[in-house]
């Protein structure tokens, strides 16, 4: 697929799944704007996509925070151009039993899991729906469709990004636009690296036998890498994936298969 001039915009793009999702679209020649927190991190992969060739912008933008999401999206359509695909990657995980999830790791996980992907997605639809073409690409995960024992709020949030997804999808399902899930599994990156300290800290465990017990959970036993999920979203992105929407995509190595 050739980018044809278009424009991409991936939260939680300056590491781990995000990070490969904007080099690979800039790979196939979409102009990107990388937005998370860390302009520190952003700036690294906008400079990876540049030692390529290609055309990125690192953006600041707190996905929480209406006004910091409409400038991210400002700057990137003064500088590459109104924003053609959307990818909603910003997110968090916490862990803790039902009883000890406490109001602030509830509202954690929905400001910026769902409420994030929300205010990103109302940003980006009045412009896609105008031009009559857009791709909006939340990344999920497998918490959206089954439960995990002590992560009631991010299933919950997650769970809510997937009803988002279908929901929108149908709107705008006849003006050009499609709104799809990416729904990984555990993946190999710092989030999931942070899942294996807590399960250290609270289990005794070894780091080499905490991180096995989550390979254990798929069927295949291992955890995937960030450029699979990558490869899904350059996919989705594509003008040829017009015919696929509402959709909830597993990239879990078998674990979930529905």
């Amino acid at each position: 697929m050739a980018g044809n001039g278009r424009v991409a915009l991936v939260t939680g793009g300056g590491r781990g799944i995000g990070r490969a999702i904007a080099i690979a679209l800039a790979r196939v020649g979409l102009r990107v704007g990388v937005a998370a927190r860390s302009s520190r991190e952003t700036e690294q992969v906008a400079g990876t996509i540049g030692a390529e060739g290609g055309d990125a912008l690192a953006l600041v933008c707190d996905v929480t925070d209406p006004g910091s999401v409409a400038g991210a999206f400002e700057t990137a359509s003064l500088r590459l151009g109104p924003v053609d695909v959307l990818v909603c990657n910003a997110g968090v995980a916490e862990s803790a039993p039902f009883t000890r999830t406490d109001r602030g790791l509830w509202e954690r996980m929905l400001a910026v899991n769902l409420t994030g992907t929300y205010l990103c997605m109302l940003r980006a639809l009045p412009t896609m729906i105008e031009r009559r073409h857009g791709r909006i690409i939340n990344i999920a995960s497998v918490a959206a469709k089954v439960g995990f024992a002590y992560t009631a709020a991010y299933c919950a949030s997650k769970h809510g990004v997937l009803g988002l997804t279908r929901a929108v999808a149908l709107e705008v399902a006849d003006k050009g636009i499609t709104v799809n899930a990416i729904c990984p599994g555990w993946v190999d990156t710092d989030m999931t690296a942070e899942s294996i300290r807590r399960i250290v800290t609270k289990t005794g465990r070894s780091p080499e036998e905490a991180r096995r017990s989550l390979e254990e959970m798929s069927p295949q036993k291992r955890l995937i890498r960030p450029e699979e999920v990558a490869a899904v979203a350059v996919l989705l992105a594509a003008d040829d994936a017009a015919g696929i929407t509402g959709q909830a995509i597993n990239v879990d190595g078998g674990e979930v298969m529905s």
